[in-house]
């Protein structure tokens, strides 16, 4: 089947379910339901990352389950450490955190704003077939 001209490609091929640049405009509701969708993505990605930095902040530098929340939440935002480390183990615990939770931050800002990104470049392609010559 084509499309103008163009082959046809099934609507949602991904997880993320994203439409291909041919198909139409997504209706604003069905929008709505996937920023829900990426925000309940983000919020589990939070979870887990926090999740792991309590639990590393409890293992390896023995802080009770109240700070190492605050050290997880506080390293994983970007502001930094609040206890100070004294054991090797924690030291490298947080090192290796640091270095996840800058992906992780990076991941999730991607998961948020990627509908966002994706109807504009959508509508913005949309826009460009209309104008071109037929």
């Amino acid at each position: 089947m084509t499309v103008a001209g163009r082959r046809s490609h099934p609507q949602h091929v991904s997880f993320f379910r994203y439409e291909h640049h041919s198909a139409p405009l997504l209706p604003r509701q069905d929008f709505v339901r996937r920023l829900l969708r990426n925000a309940a993505i983000a919020a589990g990605l939070i979870v887990v990352s926090l999740g792991i930095g309590m639990l590393g902040y409890h293992l390896f530098v023995r802080l009770d389950w109240t700070d190492s929340f605050l050290n997880a939440s506080m390293i994983l935002t970007g502001m930094g450490e609040i206890t100070a480390l004294d054991t090797t183990g924690g030291k490298i615990f947080a090192g290796l955190y640091a270095l996840f939770s800058g992906v992780a931050f990076l991941t999730i800002i991607g998961v948020l704003v990627a509908p966002v990104v994706h109807r504009f470049m959508h509508r913005f392609h949309l826009a460009l077939d209309e104008e071109a010559p037929q």
